[in-house]
């Protein structure tokens, strides 16, 4: 990409959000749902601070990464003009990375295992801190995906909010990408009400309006706000 593309794509952040936020209170019209229902939540993954500002002085103050050093490395200095940031970590969370995780996050999506909910329990125990959290939920019980498999869900959510006692908000999920969405946003939907929890995080860039439309009431979006990454 040239200086000028890379500039030109730069400056079509403030648009691109603009048409998301359409394209949001479309989804939501059509079903008959609030529109402030739904949180952006902006996937600045692999985006330098400078273009992920943009996102900022437009308005936006929820956003999504995948990796704690990346955004240990982004996102302090970018809070201290922006305090009320509300950082969520959507990538997988090693135990060794908890310390670290629960000083940096607001909201953590990607409680997977039963050692790191122990591992987060423990951490809470000792120092009294610990975020809100989501549960991912394998809704294609795929092996190389990390998360629990739905049938084994239930008692996962049990376990976490009445034996640990943890803050357990909502959960996420990550359809496979060569099937349907559809199917996978309404088992997570139905899994959340089964249980109370208000908090589904489901539909990126290209799914989005069909996950609001099926009850997601948080939208990771990445590539649709800030363009291709890695340049």
């Amino acid at each position: 990409m040239s200086n000028h593309d890379l500039s030109s794509a730069k400056s079509d952040v403030a648009q691109n959000l603009a048409e998301i936020q359409d394209n949001i209170n479309a989804a939501c019209a059509a079903v008959n749902r609030d529109k402030n229902e739904v949180t952006l939540v902006c996937v600045s993954k692999n985006h330098e601070a400078g273009h992920v500002r943009k996102a900022l002085l437009d308005g936006r103050r929820v956003f999504g990464e995948n990796r704690v050093q990346e955004a240990s490395g982004k996102w302090p200095g970018l809070r201290e003009e922006f305090p009320d940031i509300e950082l969520h970590l959507i990538g997988p969370l090693q135990t060794n990375k908890i310390k670290d995780a629960v000083h940096l996050f607001d909201v953590i999506e990607t409680v997977d295992r039963p050692k790191l909910a122990n591992a987060l329990a423990k951490h809470r125990e000792n120092t009294g801190l610990c975020p809100d959290l989501l549960i991912q939920i394998n809704t294609g019980e795929e092996d190389q995906k990390a998360g629990i498999s739905p049938k084994e869900a239930d008692a996962f959510i049990v376990m976490c909010r009445e034996e640990l006692k943890l803050p357990i908000k909502g959960l996420m999920c990550i359809p496979p990408v060569d099937e349907e969405p559809a199917p996978h946003f309404t088992l997570l939907d139905k899994i959340a009400d089964r249980h109370g929890l208000e908090i589904r995080s489901m539909g990126m860039s290209g799914d989005y309006a069909a996950a609001i439309r099926l009850g997601a009431t948080h939208v990771r979006v990445g590539t649709a706000v800030f363009g291709s990454r890695g340049y």
